[in-house]
């Protein structure tokens, strides 16, 4: 069984991801797992698949010609992703927006060997004043080594320069 990972974009409608499971049924494929989205009119999507090794090549010409309906596909090869040994931390975080807010706090995430699973973002006037405030929420794998208070100190650091409150807290 080959493991695939497909990136989809696309104007969304109504049918739009019973297209994409019906191309990827009709192959002998599973669908495994996903996350979707739907933002400014577009449709964009990450999912994981199982397939045949027999089928393989017949769903990504399958999944090819879907772009003659509009819908792009990408296809990735599935890898195991990180160590075990990693902790998954949610980060939440809400502070002034400003130009470079998620440039900041990605570049020192990395710097600490963090990866970042999942990460959704919104901006969205202040209850008082009603200037811009950044919002996020992120899913992230820790290394076992790097302490949840050594995170939340390196964390702060920015904080004071971008004016940010971080929650941090085991997910379960």
């Amino acid at each position: 069984m080959d493991h695939l990972v497909l990136t989809i974009i696309a104007a969304d409608k109504p049918g739009l991801v019973g297209r994409i499971a019906q191309c990827i049924a009709g192959q002998g494929g599973n669908w495994l797992e996903s996350r979707m989205a739907h933002m400014a009119g577009q449709f964009a999507g990450i999912l994981r698949v199982s397939v045949p090794a027999e089928s393989r090549q017949a769903l990504m010409d399958a999944l090819e010609d879907l772009s003659t309906h509009g819908i792009r596909v990408l296809v990735g090869e599935s890898s195991a992703g990180l160590a075990a040994a990693n902790k998954a931390i949610l980060m939440t975080l809400v502070g002034n927006d400003r130009p470079g807010i998620v440039r900041e706090i990605t570049a020192l995430l990395s710097s600490q060997g963090v990866n970042l699973e999942r990460l959704n973002t919104d901006v969205r006037p202040a209850p008082m004043s009603g200037d811009p405030l950044f919002y996020a929420e992120a899913s992230l794998a820790v290394p076992a080594t790097l302490t949840l208070d050594t995170l939340q100190a390196a964390l702060e650091t920015l904080a004071d320069d971008l004016m940010v409150e971080l929650a941090l807290r085991n997910e379960e």
